[in-house]
């Protein structure tokens, strides 16, 4: 316990030196001090908080991580990296700075802003009419989350990606965060801003990759923003080392009948934790949250989603799976919250889990808090294992049992790929998650 409360003291000297060469305006530098403070204030979360209660963060905190430098990478080591099929923009960020010589920027229309939110700090501003003032850091919340504290208060660099009103971007942009294998444990912050006006249209895709082995943190945060009549697909793709952690938070600001998708892929870090936060602030919104996490070994995922139905007439979906193996450990908790004004509100929680080993373990803990009288909200939860009658009934038409086995479990994981309507990302998801599936035959327990 002293150990998670006390790591905090080390990030204090590290934030000094990087606050007095930090760039940025004014209101910048007074964002990240207080981010600090409240960091300060907070320390690292303990299983007593009740959003944490199922995931440890001790190992984190122990560590003493060094902020990365950025190691040389070439572009022969990203091709494992690309999405098929498809000619798209492509920035690629290594150590948690941007690398332009290995991004790729194809025709993007009149006004669409895709690149480095270091260098729209650089300028004062991305778009030239205020959008990183107004919108950067003032949604996800550094008062109450100290991952999110931390992650602000070394804001420095990561994507910005701003789509002007009315414009549709037809193919997808592609963040690709790579960490580099370094001797020391090491830590990013990479920050995010999505702006998509008034009834414009964009797909955009976070990826987080290693390249090699060793130890290193990925503290995340994304804030999408989409304005009224807006469609946005955001998707993030997490597969990094299995000695990694990676903390997301994802922030969703929607407006009045704005579509928002989130989709997820988990399979790599040792210890992550994926936020989800919308709130649908305006009426006639609709936001669909879709995952799908596969630890493994001793891997452990924590799925922490928020929805927040602030205004009438407004729809969520959320639907999580899990395939658990060896002596995994994932979570699921899945809160929704209906506001006073927020009557007419459509909402559905699912999460269904597959335990492969006596040894996996999952903790599904889904929430209702409604202060409307006029709602539909369901939730559900289930666990279980893979039904053996119907890999019998497999078995019985020629097919091996190990091939039974997978073909359930991956029409189980299609579940979750086919609401992914970007086609190349699905193909790309559905080639990573065969890859992934375990050999599938029960294991004793040790």
């Amino acid at each position: 316990m002293a150990t998670v409360v006390e790591a905090k003291d080390r990030y204090a000297a590290s934030f000094e030196v990087f606050s007095e060469s930090a760039g940025g305006g004014d209101w910048l530098r007074d964002v990240r001090r207080q981010a600090f403070e409240r960091f300060s204030e907070l320390g690292f979360p303990t299983k007593r908080d009740e959003d944490w209660k199922f995931t440890n963060v001790a190992p984190i905190a122990s560590v003493e991580f060094e902020r990365a430098n950025g190691a040389s990478v070439d572009a022969a080591d990203l091709g494992a990296f690309r999405l098929p099929d498809v000619e798209c923009s492509r920035l690629v960020f290594v150590d948690g700075r941007y690398a332009e010589r290995l991004s790729t920027l194809t025709d993007l229309p009149e006004g669409v802003l895709a690149g480095s939110l270091a260098d729209a700090i650089a300028v004062g501003d991305g778009s030239g009419d205020g959008t990183l003032e107004r919108h950067l850091a003032r949604y996800a919340d550094y008062r109450s989350d100290a991952f999110t504290a931390l992650n602000t208060a070394f804001i420095e660099d990561g994507g910005v990606v701003h789509v002007p009103r009315g414009v549709v971007v037809e193919q997808p942009v592609h963040l690709l965060f790579v960490s580099s294998e370094a001797e020391q444990p090491t830590i990013t912050h990479p920050r995010t801003l999505i702006v998509a006006e008034e009834q414009s249209q964009i797909t955009v895709v976070e990826e987080y990759v290693s390249l090699g082995g060793g130890v290193h943190f990925s503290n995340v945060v994304t804030e999408l923003v989409a304005g009224d009549n807006a469609v946005v697909s955001h998707y993030v793709i997490e597969r990094e080392n299995e000695e990694a952690f990676n903390v997301g938070t994802l922030r969703i600001q929607q407006g009045r009948t704005s579509n928002v998708a989130s989709h997820s892929v988990l399979l790599g870090g040792r210890l992550v934790r994926n936020n989800v936060h919308p709130v649908m602030g305006g009426e006639g919104g609709y936001c669909l949250i879709n995952g799908l996490f596969m630890p493994r070994g001793r891997q452990h995922m924590d799925n922490f989603m928020w929805v927040e139905h602030a205004s009438p007439h407004c729809d969520s979906r959320q639907f999580y799976n899990g395939i658990l193996s060896d002596r995994s450990h994932g979570v699921f908790s899945g809160r929704i919250v209906v506001h006073k004004d927020a009557q007419k509100t459509d909402a559905k929680q699912t999460n269904r889990n597959l335990l492969l080993s006596g040894d996996a373990r999952i903790d599904s803990k889904p929430q209702l808090e409604i202060y409307a009288d006029d709602v539909k909200c369901t939730h559900g939860a289930t666990i279980g294992q893979i039904d053996p009658d119907a890999v019998f009934y497999l078995c019985s038409r020629g097919i091996s049992e190990d091939q039974a086995r997978e073909m359930l479990l991956f029409a189980f994981a299609g579940e979750n790929l086919d609401r992914m309507e970007c086609d190349p990302v699905r193909a790309y998801a559905e080639v990573l998650v065969a890859e992934r599936l375990p050999a599938a035959r029960p294991r004793p327990r040790l």
